[in-house]
């Protein structure tokens, strides 16, 4: 991912990206909610998991969608679907882009607007990346009361680098990786 486009704020680490991805039971030709998609990295990796994946990539930010679509031609995703505006709105505006198999929310402005909407479009998979433990146990909450929480996991990174010949080891920031699971009804 070293020819990823960057913008401020992403992309979600490449460790992240595949805990996150293995909690969402990804399975060719489903539809994929990238939601705060800030650069595509993680649509980018669930298509190299999932065969004829339907991605809709949703950011606030107009440069990120830029830098998403952009990211999406240089890697050879195609069935992209971009929107700009607030989540929850343009998730519950465009409904006729089909059923949410599994959501990535990795922005979490009106997290709890955005996972009513996801909740109410049925959305099998949700897992919420969090860096504020204020958010985590925002989300983590309404889930609950959405009855489809499952997991929360703490994810720690520590990267090595060259110190005068020999090698020392910097943290990343940690990252909060919530999971919610739809009920079969």
């Amino acid at each position: 991912m070293s020819d990823l486009l960057h913008i401020s704020g992403g992309p979600t680490k490449p460790e992240v990206i595949a805990i996150s991805l293995s909690k969402m039971d990804l399975k060719d030709g489903i539809t994929f909610y990238d939601v705060g998609c800030g650069t595509g990295a993680v649509s980018i990796e669930a298509s190299k998991i999932a065969r004829g994946l339907k991605v809709v990539a949703i950011d606030a930010r107009e440069k990120a969608i830029d830098v998403a679509r952009q990211n999406f031609r240089n890697f050879g995703v195609e069935d992209v679907t971009l929107i700009s505006g607030e989540s929850s709105e343009s998730i519950d505006e465009n409904a006729e882009i089909g059923s949410i198999d599994c959501a990535f929310v990795g922005g979490t402005k009106n997290i709890s607007k955005v996972l009513d909407v996801l909740y109410k479009k049925k959305a099998r998979n949700i897992v919420v990346n969090a860096v504020r433990i204020e958010t985590v146990v925002s989300v983590m909450n309404k889930m609950k009361e959405l009855g489809i929480y499952s997991e929360v996991i703490h994810v720690t990174i520590t990267r090595g680098y060259e110190l005068t010949g020999e090698t020392m080891f910097k943290p990343e920031n940690p990252v909060y990786i919530v999971v919610g699971k739809l009920q079969s009804e």
